[in-house]
């Protein structure tokens, strides 16, 4: 049997029995309790007015007689009737506690109230859901164990499961109910689940437009149609929701093109028969396109001039009618009276609009307020973050007179530390007086510590992998202390550091670092690089900043560093000692062990909007650190950087940045591991350190007399030197990104880079063939002699095996003939364009560049894509 219970396509089953494990039969599966017998489905019969000679219950279990009895008006010794009989059965019925009930003895006035309990529910079970929790589900239903069941809270209950299914965009969901009866009068209650696929939007239609096309109107949207292209995208779910949210975008879609009249007359989503996609129709009046009128300032308030705040307005008569800059509009005027002092100022734009004319005059009225003073400042929410903390980055105190300026700059300040949910806005509340606000800071603290454990593969040191662990808000007083590892086939380091940002609760910020640093420098020979010097630093820096304005700081440092450089001895060592003919003079003058003693400083500049990830404002920076305060190493290097950001709406964010430096040997030339590079990622379109000076060794065909220089170059070394001097800008602009994209952590750019390292001693350069290659001399390459592994000469005995004993036949090995040039050494830029993408993967960060090298020097590494991946977990 099926008894439908009213709930659209849901219906409640009775059916067979359910086999155990042990063999035996479980209680059959019964009709829904609940609705009346016949007896009290009948109408009453005429029953002339008599008095109730007894009254009594017959079959409750759990229920005390006396308590059903309450239920109705029947009272021995009072009169009844047709009328009265029968109420009582709606009474029994609307008490939602019996699955049958009749009354008997009408007759003699011996009533009898005869009922069936509703049974208890033992459990409530729920299958088939995959798309939805059982938790969740649980959680909005009313039914539970130990409750009375009743078909009333049956049919609730599944409307609500099918309002969670419908939130999720499963209009086919089915929901098919089941009970399950068990002894002492208990049930269990199955809610059987066909989720059914999502349903999607096939077709977006609208009716009534002529100015915009279907598409152009569809692309103000936030729901999207269903397409192959958008297979990921949760856009393409319906939900009623979004349709309003879309009716308000056409709205200010139109508003902001001058169609001040424009109105949605209709919209509808019908669902498709087969119930798995909706076909959505807006019918569409787009009315007369409008132009600004008359546009003025009212102000009530003394200090502001209305000509002069007119003046300042983006819109002007004659512009086409945008209603985003009336908006803008108020919000500046508010913005303006809040920075003298006005917190809670009033400005209403009035319209006058002119059919016959097709103009859309403006008044601003700003009401009359007064000039308000901070009352308090209130900082909520924050569990673990100290008060001071958060306190400290507020610009305003209690008592100051209220500036709009500096609260923005607050909350800037506050998001910037990281420490809380995004976009946290203070809010202003009145206070015990008219000229008096409350700022509220409700905060919602998120996770400030952070372990990251990441692997990946770059393009040019293949295996990555790396371990660090930060606590940014460390005790909860805004302290910094980290400590990570890394590792690559060019370079290992270990570092350890701790920041305090206001030492002693003064705006004076000290912090230090601890770190050891293996690094192998590489020269390339085709596509393969070789190892060549290897770098080991080992040291400390300890620094300390201090505020000079809102946006200006100063830092001073001092570091202290044992640098090892080393080669190879078995590849470049003849005797002992660096060999020129094979390493070079460059990498021999590199060799060695150096203290490194330095001080230095810097000028900062910061008025960005977020230092996590900007979109407003600017840096600026210089620097000069000067080594030679002890230690074996020299130099004075000055460097300097800019950054700007813009928002240029609608997502689209761009960035300019430029940068310089210069680095001079103070009685010594400048060592190679103090040069600067540059190349990849800095100069993208070159490989790492792909551009600026370096030393080409490019080999002879011996087998022709006089010697040639081999016309492939991919048997050439190149070693790159780097620079004293270099400069580098960047134009990048951040495209914006669909819903779809967005969820996917796709954020695409385009940029241009351009730069150029230069300057530094020419190194000594080696040409092995540039006495004996003539016409009539063949070039002939020198010997080295082999040695062991301390350094002994090896010989050949009679059998032709190594010894370290003088036979007088030495163990000897050819060089290489070669001609070594030093090209790249110039100022003239470097250009390269592409376009790159950060994607944060399933499987971790990747970021993707194609960039093209427009503009380089002989001697210059291009290199046309890089990546690079890696995972978090």
């Amino acid at each position: 049997m099926i008894f439908d219970l009213g709930a659209g396509s849901v219906a409640w089953a009775i059916a067979g029995t359910l086999a155990t494990a042990s063999g035996t039969t479980p209680p059959q599966a019964s009709p829904v309790p609940g609705k009346p017998s016949s007896s009290a489905g009948t109408p009453a019969l005429d029953v002339p007015a008599r008095t109730i000679k007894t009254l009594r219950v017959e079959g409750a279990q759990r229920i005390e007689p006396e308590t059903v009895m309450s239920y109705t008006r029947l009272r021995i010794g009072a009169p009844y009737t047709a009328e009265t009989l029968d109420q009582a059965l709606k009474d029994l019925q609307a008490s939602d506690l019996f699955a049958d009930y009749a009354i008997a003895g009408v007759a003699d006035g011996n009533i009898v109230l005869r009922v069936r309990e509703n049974p208890i529910i033992n459990r409530v079970i729920i299958e088939g859901n995959k798309a939805l929790k059982s938790d969740k589900i649980t959680k909005e239903i009313k039914l539970a164990p130990r409750q009375i069941f009743t078909r009333t809270a049956v049919r609730q209950d599944i409307g609500r499961i099918i309002e969670l299914y419908r939130r999720q965009g499963r209009f086919a969901a089915v929901i098919d109910p089941k009970m399950v009866n068990l002894d002492q009068n208990r049930v269990d209650v199955v809610f059987e689940v066909s989720e059914g696929p999502k349903s999607k939007v096939r077709q977006i239609n609208i009716l009534g437009n002529a100015v915009f096309s279907d598409a152009q109107i569809r692309a103000q949207m936030a729901t999207k149609q269903a397409r192959v292209s958008r297979l990921l995208s949760s856009a393409t779910s319906y939900d009623q929701d979004r349709l309003s949210y879309d009716q308000q975008k056409l709205r200010q879609f139109y508003l902001t093109q001058g169609y001040a009249d424009f109105r949605v007359t209709s919209a509808v989503a019908e669902l498709t028969p087969d119930k798995k996609d909706f076909i959505i129709t807006y019918v569409v009046e787009e009315g007369k396109r409008y132009k600004f009128g008359d546009v003025g300032v009212d102000s009530q308030i003394r200090d502001f001039d209305s000509k002069k705040l007119a003046a300042t307005l983006q819109l002007k008569k004659g512009d086409w009618y945008n209603a985003k800059l009336v908006e803008d509009s108020v919000d500046n005027l508010s913005q303006t009276a809040g920075l003298f002092g006005y917190a809670f100022t009033e400005v209403n734009p009035e319209f006058q609009k002119d059919p016959d004319t097709l103009t859309m005059g403006v008044t601003f009225n700003i009401a009359e307020a007064k000039r308000t003073y901070v009352e308090r400042v209130e900082i909520n929410g924050n569990t673990q973050t100290k008060d001071k903390v958060v306190r400290r980055e507020i610009r305003l105190a209690e008592g100051d007179a209220f500036n709009s300026f500096q609260v923005k700059r607050s909350e800037d300040r506050i998001n910037s530390l990281g420490y809380f949910q995004d976009k946290m806005a203070i809010k202003q509340t009145p206070g015990s007086a008219p000229d008096r606000v409350v700022l509220e800071t409700n905060l919602e603290e998120k996770s400030s510590g952070e372990l990251q454990l990441s692997a990946g593969y770059s393009s040019l040191e293949s295996f990555i992998a790396s371990a660090n662990i930060t606590q940014h808000n460390f005790r909860g007083m805004g302290q910094e202390l980290r400590a990570g590892v890394s590792y690559s086939a060019y370079s290992k380091s270990v570092n350890l550091g701790f920041t305090e940002p206001y030492l002693f609760d003064t705006n004076v910020a000290l912090g230090g670092d601890l770190f050891r640093r293996d690094y192998s420098s590489y020269s390339t020979t085709g596509d393969s690089n070789d190892t060549t010097y290897e770098q080991v630093s080992t040291g400390f820096q300890i620094r300390a900043a201090v505020p000079l304005t809102e946006y200006w700081s100063a830092t001073a440092r001092y570091g202290l560093s044992y640098d090892q450089v080393t080669l190879d001895a078995a590849t470049y060592y003849t005797n002992g000692v660096c060999d020129p003919a094979i390493a070079g003079t460059y990498l021999c003058d590199a060799v060695g062990n150096r203290w490194t003693s330095s001080i230095g400083y810097s000028l900062v500049f910061d008025n960005t909007n977020s230092r996590i990830r900007p979109s407003k404002g600017s840096t600026f920076s210089v620097s000069q650190d000067f080594a030679g305060l002890g230690g074996d190493t020299k130099y004075i290097r000055s460097t300097a950087n800019y950054t700007k950001y813009m928002d240029l709406g609608s997502s689209f964010i761009l960035s300019a940045h430029a940068e310089g430096g210069y680095i001079k040997g103070l009685g010594q030339d400048v060592r190679l591991t103090d040069r600067f590079y540059l190349g990849d990622p800095q100069m993208r379109g070159f490989d790492i350190r792909g551009v600026g000076p370096r030393v080409t060794r490019t080999y002879y065909d011996t087998t022709t007399v006089p010697a040639t220089l081999s016309s492939s170059s991919t048997s050439n070394t190149q070693t790159a030197l780097g620079g004293t001097a270099y400069y580098q800008a960047r134009l990048e602009l951040e495209l914006p990104m669909g819903a779809g994209a967005r969820e996917l952590g796709l954020r695409p750019s385009i940029y241009m880079d351009v730069g150029a390292v230069f300057g530094g001693k020419t190194p000594t350069l080696t040409d092995t063939c540039a006495v004996a290659n003539t016409a009539s001399t063949a070039c002939v390459a020198g010997t080295r002699q082999y040695t062991d592994t301390s350094g002994n000469l090896l010989y050949l005995d009679s059998a032709g095996a190594s010894t370290t004993t003088n036979t007088g036949t030495p163990y000897t090995y050819a060089l290489g003939t070669y001609k070594e040039t030093y090209s790249g050494n110039t100022a003239s830029p470097r250009l390269s364009v592409g376009i790159g993408v950060n994607w944060t993967s399933p499987f971790g960060p990747l970021r993707i560049d194609l960039a093209k090298a427009l503009l380089k020097a002989p001697g210059d590494d291009s290199k046309l894509v890089t990546f690079n991946i890696g995972g978090q977990f």
